[in-house]
């Protein structure tokens, strides 16, 4: 079974915007910058958990909402003068279907 998921098409998420992915692992923001790339990063800012879903994209970075640590969409760094890092998601895009990669969810019990 394929880790790859199908969450919709390019023309789903608004251009400088996102879209939240909801994951058994926590929320999954999927960015579509001006140029039509796209990214994906856990939806939550490294500083205080806030929702980078509902920050602004301006090139290939997003400001959080909360305190406006910019965080760079392909690396997951937040940009100087700050410091941390948010986990970057594998996004793939083709034929306009965008699908992100989720880690298998552990099964079965441990003891």
């Amino acid at each position: 079974m394929s880790n790859w998921i199908e969450v919709g098409t390019v023309n789903d998420i608004p251009k400088l915007g996102a879209r939240v992915v909801k994951s058994m692992r926590g929320d999954i923001a999927v960015f579509r910058t001006a140029d039509d790339e796209i990214f994906a990063i856990v939806d939550s800012c490294p500083h205080s958990g806030g929702p980078l879903s509902q920050g602004i994209v301006h090139g290939k970075a997003v400001a959080c909402p909360l305190h406006n640590w910019n965080i760079d969409l392909e690396t997951g760094d937040v940009l100087d003068p700050d410091h941390g890092c948010a986990r970057v998601i594998p996004v793939s895009s083709k034929d306009g279907i965008v699908r992100i990669y989720v880690e298998a969810e552990a099964t079965g019990t441990h003891g």
